[in-house]
């Protein structure tokens, strides 16, 4: 992994790009841009210099992360090497798992079913359809 020294400027869609919280640095611009990703706090622009100890809040999805840029890099290595590059939150990985939670139960909670309906079950929804009155 490349470390840089205080002194070295990466943008911050680079920083996100080889942090692997997006695949392309044009994606990173995007959500940059969109207002998805706040920079201590406040939207930034997509050439706002990362620097180590800053507060990064990244929407993707269902889920906000958190986290805390503790290294600098300007190449994309592997995950494991990326995930040094910053800490989540305990907050924000806490947040989550919580959401993650609801998202599940809503989901069993909700009926969808097995298979796709045979030839009987579609004509008796048709039947059924039809016998229903217009409002």
């Amino acid at each position: 992994m490349t470390e840089h020294s205080s002194d070295a400027k990466i943008r911050l869609d680079k920083w996100l790009w080889a942090a692997r919280f997006f695949k392309t640095r044009a994606l990173a611009k995007t959500a940059i841009e969109g207002g998805k990703v706040h920079y201590n706090g406040q939207r930034s622009k997509v050439s706002k210099t990362a620097e180590i100890g800053a507060l990064v809040t990244i929407r993707q999805g269902f889920d906000t992360r958190e986290v805390e840029i503790r290294a600098l890099s300007d190449q994309r290595r592997g995950a494991p090497e990326a995930r040094l590059l910053y800490e989540e939150t305990p907050a924000s990985i806490k947040r989550r798992m919580d959401h993650g939670e609801q998202r599940r139960i809503l989901r069993a909670a909700t009926h969808m079913p097995d298979h796709k309906p045979n030839k009987k079950e579609r004509r008796d929804m048709r039947r059924f359809q039809e016998n229903q009155p217009d409002y």
